[in-house]
């Protein structure tokens, strides 16, 4: 992993569960290139720790603030910029 990548860890809240948000998100963070993984909390919410480079990271949060598909509605959304390094590829955590 590059050494200028940055972590960050979300948690989304709003129409984000049973609306293919999950999915959406691992397609952004695909795209990107972005590493990480999504998860739906027990309170509604979803949770998510992402790693890329500084701009792509951006981009991401971007996405996932403006909601990642036209079913879901972020209504909020927390961002922590963490220290913890997470493995190549995305994918759902349960």
């Amino acid at each position: 992993m590059n050494e200028n990548n940055q972590t960050v860890r979300l948690n989304a809240r709003g129409l984000v569960q049973g609306v293919g948000f999950r999915w959406s998100t691992i397609k952004i963070a695909e795209s990107l290139d972005i590493s990480g993984w999504v998860k739906n909390e027990p309170d509604g919410s979803v949770s998510i720790v992402a790693s890329g480079s500084l701009d792509n990271l951006t981009a991401f949060i971007a996405a996932i603030q403006k909601s990642p598909n036209s079913f879901a509605k972020v209504e909020h959304l927390q961002i922590n910029y963490i220290s913890k390094r997470v493995n190549k590829g995305f994918n759902v955590k349960y």
